[in-house]
């Protein structure tokens, strides 16, 4: 019963809403790269900027937060890199590999679960997990993706030409010089309106992309990204919050938000940049309805009465 409650309350919304990019797609192909440039140019920005602006979390929590959530990329880097090299993958194949393990969705995926399932800390706490993967997606991913098509100090130009990053700085300005920017309704009517959009049309754009997924992959390859994903993802996060000390629904939280699947963006930077676009759109289209059986074990198990004490 637990089980069937966290999946129709929490997952299934989720599904419904990239369903309907699905079937939108299949009805009118609907142009994918018009929906990347709305998602990267536009909406994560906006909402990044938000989020950061109006967070309440005090610094020192946000930092460990921070912190907590570059372990956990850094280490599956890691992981991923040894995998690809014990079985001698060439550097295209490792790259993608590494894209499809670092980096999660905790943002359009991740906000609207914790919502659902960790209402009150959940959204919180992820609001700087968001922030920190989309700043490390959009310069180290970046610098991953782009590697095949530029080279040497201009690896580097995709990075500062990304909204997302120019957004962080904004908002943190902001936050430092205390600009009352909420009362200039021009600037921040937009920004808000922007931001609730991010779920809707991130989830639909994830629909769309899935939908143009050729699934004819290298499965051995595509196993080793879902299962350090999914299953490797929470087993590091799980050690990690033990070693920072994270407690209660804190180390629940976290814990699941490293169990997510591979980010949608991922396969939005991969289109982006004629990198490995297929792989990566196929880690995201598995990895995410692979979770929503692997995500809702975890939120079972970590509801269980009396786990997050334990925790």
């Amino acid at each position: 019963m637990l089980f069937w409650n966290v999946f129709t309350q929490v997952l299934l919304p989720i599904l419904l809403m990239f369903g309907s990019g699905w079937v939108l797609d299949r009805r009118f192909n609907l142009d994918l790269s018009t929906l990347v440039k709305l998602n990267i140019h536009l909406v994560v920005p906006a909402f990044i900027f938000f989020e950061v602006v109006t967070c309440q979390l005090g610094a020192g929590e946000s930092l460990r937060i921070v912190g907590f959530t570059v372990l956990v990329v850094a280490t599956m880097y890691a992981l991923s890199h040894l995998v690809s090299w014990g079985l001698n993958y060439p550097t295209t194949d490792r790259r993608s590999l590494q894209m499809a393990t670092m980096f999660y969705n905790s943002g359009n995926y991740g906000i609207p679960l914790m919502t659902l399932a960790f209402p009150g800390t959940g959204p919180l706490l992820q609001v700087f997990v968001v922030l920190t993967q989309n700043v490390s997606l959009f310069s180290v991913g970046i610098l991953l993706s782009a590697s095949g098509a530029h080279s040497g100090w201009r690896n580097l130009l995709p990075v500062l030409r990304q909204v997302s990053l120019w957004a962080v700085s904004a908002a943190l300005v902001v936050r430092w010089l205390e600009v009352p920017v909420q009362d200039y309704r021009w600037l921040w009517v937009p920004v808000e309106y922007f931001h609730h959009a991010l779920v809707g049309v991130a989830l639909v754009s994830l629909g769309a992309q899935l939908s143009q997924t050729r699934a004819r992959q290298n499965f051995a390859r595509l196993s080793w990204a879902l299962s350090l994903r999914l299953l490797g993802g929470p087993v590091v996060a799980f050690l990690f919050v033990r070693l920072l000390g994270f407690h209660g629904e804190t180390a629940a939280v976290l814990i699941v938000s490293s169990a997510f699947p591979t980010a949608v963006n991922t396969a939005l930077l991969a289109h982006e940049f004629e990198a490995d676009s297929q792989f990566a759109s196929a880690a995201v289209f598995y990895s995410t309805l692979l979770s929503m059986l692997t995500v809702s074990l975890l939120i079972v198990v970590l509801k269980f009465p009396g786990t997050t004490a334990w925790l």
